[in-house]
């Protein structure tokens, strides 16, 4: 289908806005199409350019990961799995005492920061971190910085770190983690609030003006370390609904968009166009689900089992053409330290059956089959998995009474622990002890008062769980030992079944094949470097 601009921007609430050429209403700034990538999200409007700011966006993830470095990095398109995969960025060289507790870093010399603010030192990376550590300071994703005991300057270009506990992928759980992005300290005491929207940084792009009309606006730094970026400007459009961002895409108003992960969206979008460029990270989300072992009948373990093997997660993630793998464990099966179906013992297989769970719900009492109330979210991913786990259930007698609501609500009345089937989507580094400590862990169960966290289950309270093998895991400084630890633990939790892992969900951008990125995206969070990224004719 072809539109025409004008029509693009009234259906899409974007009048105030010019894509891809033109001029911007709200900045007159001109951009001609060859100088500038376009990319549009999966969002209302931009939150900030902070990485540590909270309630961030998707969206602003992207930007973010243009305008500023980490100390490491992963390779471009794929994750760091292993101590040895990551790369210098802002750091030179690192090293690792024996026990893996401190952590040393040579920092780069002459790295500039955007907009004049001078060159990175210690300095900027010490106070970085140290907004983390602060618990009067209000920060995103500050569960990953719980291990550093200490952060100190040895020197202008050398940082050390002094961990609680030993972290042999130290630069995995903290390090390259998008939050701790470094900033300027000058440039954040002398902005204040302001840096949300004018964040400076080390990156290949910075900020050029971020409005709730004309979105996201980054030019290219041509002071980076590593060089210029190979495109001069990139703009970050919001678009939140699905058909607007879709066409947006088909009438050639943007380069990439924020694919929509639901069952026949691929098979559409190459149907209307059959060179468009896919990219997909793999695992992406992990999607698991959370068993409330405070609520009757989910307390007995024979239904739960009888659940387990009413799921039958390879059938779910053929719905999704290729770009979702079924779970075995609660890691995805890419990452070290998840379980193989050919490596567990039968019982522990779970290989759909729905006799099997008909019996099983019998032995437990219920031989008419149990009603269990629960709720998802209308996200398209959510609530084409639970619809797909709800026909599966009712073929073994077992009903959900499900509702689908408002995803803000969603997530509200999980944290107020209200649900009994809680299904969860979160995308996670290869780190399989931080996996199992958000959402395993007793220290991590959820409140009713809205104070806990992601333990939906409340294992590890209602029955006894896995903190003395995580806590073993997590005290251990080898690599391959904690490995194994971790594998232990899964094993238990596939004989506890508190959490069943149904599929990885990949996050997929629709690219147009006049756009070289620069390199294959195999793996990796919900954005990727555009630094290398290009426009054809």
């Amino acid at each position: 289908m072809t539109i025409t601009r004008r029509e693009f921007m009234v259906r899409s609430g974007l009048v105030a806005a010019a894509l891809g050429t033109g001029t911007s209403l709200s900045t007159g700034t001109s951009y001609a199409a060859a100088d500038t990538i376009t990319l549009a999200v999966a969002a209302r409007s931009p939150g900030g350019i902070n990485p540590q700011q909270t309630g961030l966006t998707g969206g602003d993830n992207w930007a973010i990961n243009q305008v500023f470095n980490t100390l490491v990095e992963a390779p471009d398109g794929r994750w760091a799995s292993k101590p040895e995969d990551f790369q210098p960025s802002l750091a030179v060289s690192w090293e690792s005492s024996a026990d893996a507790k401190t952590w040393t870093y040579k920092l780069r010399k002459g790295v500039a920061f955007h907009k004049g603010y001078g060159e990175m030192t210690s300095d900027d990376v010490v106070f970085t971190f140290n907004r983390q550590l602060d618990p009067k300071t209000v920060t995103a994703n500050k569960v990953f910085y719980t291990n550093i005991a200490s952060v100190e300057v040895l020197d202008p270009l050398t940082v050390r770190f002094t961990l609680k506990r030993p972290d042999p992928l130290f630069n995995g759980s903290a390090v390259a983690t998008l939050s701790a992005s470094i900033m300027s300290r000058k440039a954040f005491e002398e902005k204040g609030d302001k840096f949300n929207m004018d964040g400076i940084g080390t990156g290949p792009y910075q900020v050029d003006s971020i409005t709730a009309s004309g979105g996201t606006r980054l030019k290219a730094f041509p002071e980076h370390f590593a060089g210029p970026p190979a495109t001069p400007n990139l703009l970050i459009t919001y678009i939140a609904d699905t058909t607007a961002r879709t066409l947006a895409f088909a009438s050639g108003q943007v380069d990439m968009i924020e694919g929509v992960r639901a069952p026949g969206w691929l098979n559409t979008m190459k149907q209307r166009s059959a060179k468009t460029i896919f990219d997909a990270t793999a695992p992406g989300s992990l999607n698991t689900l959370h068993v409330n072992l405070t609520r009757p009948p989910l307390n007995d373990l024979r239904v739960r089992q009888a659940l387990r093997y009413a799921i039958d997660n390879a059938q779910i993630a053929n719905a999704f053409n290729g770009i979702a793998t079924p779970m075995v464990g609660v890691i995805a099966p890419q990452f070290a330290g998840s379980v193989k179906m050919e490596d567990l013992p039968p019982e522990l297989q779970y290989k759909p059956d729905p006799e099997k769970a008909k019996a099983l719900l019998a032995e437990a009492g219920h031989p008419q089959g149990v009603t269990i109330p629960c709720y998802v979210s209308q996200r398209e991913d959510y609530a084409s998995i639970m619809l797909m786990i709800q026909e599966q259930l009712r073929a073994c007698n077992i009903n959900l009474d499900l509702k689908i609501i408002d995803h803000a609500t969603f997530h509200s009345d999980n944290h107020l622990d209200k649900n009994s089937l809680a299904l969860w989507s979160s995308s996670y580094p290869p780190i399989g002890t931080s996996i199992l400590a958000s959402q395993l862990a007793s220290d991590a169960e959820v409140k009713a008062d809205g104070t806990g966290q992601g333990n939906y289950s409340h294992y590890g309270v209602a029955i006894p769980g896995i903190d003395a093998l995580l806590d073993k895991a997590q005290d251990e400084p080898d690599f391959n030992k904690r490995t194994a630890l971790i594998q232990e633990a899964e094993k238990q939790v596939l004989k506890d079944l508190p959490l069943f892992g149904i599929i990885t969900l990949s996050y997929v951008i629709a690219r147009n094949p006049r756009l070289d990125i620069g390199y294959k995206v195999e793996a990796g969070p919900a954005y990727w470097s555009l630094s290398k990224a290009k426009l054809t004719a």
